[in-house]
């Protein structure tokens, strides 16, 4: 039976299980000199549970609570509120563009006749880490996705309102902030550094249960998870995959070294049941510092392109294209017009084994390496042609095709980021313009409904194609002297190819 992968739910009835204890066995010196004098029992315990039993010692119980009481503090709760509302009153929203035409604005001009405010009612559960004193906070983008509130309680119980930074959905983070000083770090480690069979713990409050520490091995780096589910697809996957236990509600915690370091951020687990089944899997510290760092301070993630497609290389492949002195890589099947690679002289057929000098063995590794750098930087490509390795500098591009930082409207109240329509959108949904949603935080978009990946077609019956046309129609919408014409009436797109009309009320 095929195992499904499933991302974290958030927000789910608590489980019992049988519990288990399980012996692992550590590789340091400490621990080998334990085990020699230490003796271990061949013969379960009389209640035939399967426990295999070893005295306590010291030397074990060391090397993981320095660990354990270094990062606890800095992981938090998060529990997610959201109003129950009908699909009409949910952002405002019109499925018949005759409605709004016929009757106008019923927002706007009959405020009197909103139903009756509805208390929020709990939406998920997840985890969060502290990444900075003044109360800037990591988590994952599915533990607070729909949220209208966000509930933030500390290890020492106190509970604050989050606000929501900004959200990057094709790594499945978010920045959230929470109003407090001198809270507790977690210091980040170097996620390259660690090495498969390396003891790691997860930090998080799976089931609710606060504090709650596992431990668990590397089992693989630069994982890709993407072929193994059809229900979530991510635009980024170079995961650390462990074997510690991690659950519902661990979703967005902590991945810490024997350090105490934050390496990862737990994401997803395999599962068929949704519960621990034995991997989980966690963003690199990697990819989370820049991105997080990205929407701290551009509003928006700045996502280099390198401008080709690829292929791994297989053995039929290697065997086609006569390719002899390597076994792995990235193949070139097309290069981008104009594109940053064609800039850089790759060819359709050139093996990529190389970034800045790390090896990149298949596509999750090349996309982890990219993804380290902005537009405009500067990476260095090792590449195979005709049996022949080869460097050249390579300057990244943005998503539009050009070197430039992308970024966000300079409309903050609206909330919103924008990024250009890729071709592949484009042709899905069948239209040759539009800008799409790339990341939402509170503000007048959100606030009506518009979620993340909506593709805009005409704001006002003005065609948009960039984040600079919504800015222009927004601020010729500003400039009127009339409140009850500070509407944008948005026409648009859900990847899905749902059709939806939007009235954001821009109003004070």
């Amino acid at each position: 039976m095929n195992k499904k992968l499933q991302t974290l739910l958030t927000g789910c009835a608590i489980a019992v299980a049988a519990s288990a204890t399980t012996v692992t066995l550590m590789r340091n010196d400490s621990i080998n000199r334990y085990f020699e004098d230490t003796e271990v029992s061949g013969q379960n315990d009389s209640s035939g549970s399967g426990v295999w039993k070893v005295a306590n010692h010291p030397g074990v119980e060391n090397d993981f609570t320095k660990a354990a009481e270094s990062s606890i503090n800095g992981v938090v709760s998060i529990k997610s509120y959201a109003t129950p509302r009908s699909a009409q009153q949910q952002g405002q929203g019109f499925s018949d563009p005759f409605f709004e035409f016929f009757f106008g604005n019923p927002y706007r001009q009959q405020p009197q006749q909103q139903p009756k405010k509805q208390e929020q009612q709990p939406l998920g559960l997840g985890s969060g880490v502290i990444i900075s004193a003044d109360g800037y906070i990591v988590t994952n983008n599915h533990v607070i996705d729909g949220a209208e509130r966000l509930e933030i309680t500390l290890n020492d119980n106190r509970t604050f309102n989050a606000t929501v930074i900004g959200t990057d959905p094709s790594t499945d983070l978010a920045l959230i902030k929470i109003d407090a000083s001198g809270l507790p770090v977690i210091p980040f480690g170097d996620s390259d550094a660690l090495k498969v069979g390396e003891w790691v713990l997860a930090v998080g409050n799976p089931f609710g249960f606060t504090s709650t520490v596992t431990a668990g091995i590397v089992s693989a780096k630069a994982r890709s998870i993407s072929a193994s589910t059809q229900s979530r697809r991510m635009g980024i996957e170079s995961y650390i995959q462990t074997d510690a236990a991690v659950n519902p509600g661990n979703s967005g915690g902590a991945l810490v070294n024997l350090a105490g370091e934050l390496v990862g951020i737990n994401t997803a687990i395999y599962s068929q049941t949704g519960n621990y089944a034995g991997y989980s899997f966690a963003i690199p510290t990697s990819i989370v510092t820049k991105i997080m760092t990205d929407i701290k301070q551009y509003g928006t993630v700045q996502r280099a392109v390198l401008g080709i497609a690829y292929q791994e290389l297989t053995p039929e492949l290697k065997k086609e294209h006569d390719i002899t002195i390597v076994n792995d890589g990235l193949l070139v099947g097309e290069v981008v017009d104009r594109g940053a690679a064609m800039g850089a002289g790759i060819k359709a057929g050139d093996v990529i084994i190389a970034i800045n000098d790390v090896e990149t063995h298949n596509g999750a590794q090349l996309m982890e390496q990219i993804n380290r750098y902005r537009p405009g930087d500067k990476v260095k490509i090792t590449y195979v042609r005709a049996n022949k390795k080869h460097n050249t500098e390579v300057t990244l591009f943005n998503n539009q095709g050009s070197t430039g930082l992308v970024q966000a409207a300079n409309v903050m109240n609206l909330g919103c980021a924008f990024k250009k329509l890729s071709d592949d959108t484009k042709r899905n949904l069948k239209i040759s313009y539009g800008v799409q949603v790339a990341g939402l935080k509170e503000g007048k978009f959100k606030d009506a409904g518009i979620k993340d990946g909506f593709v805009i077609l005409d704001i006002n019956n003005a065609r948009v194609n960039s984040a600079e046309d919504v800015e222009k129609v927004y601020d010729s919408i500003m400039k009127s002297n009339d409140e009850y014409d500070k509407v944008m009436f948005i026409t648009g797109l859900y990847p899905t190819g749902k059709k939806m009309y939007y009235a954001v009320d821009l109003a004070d």
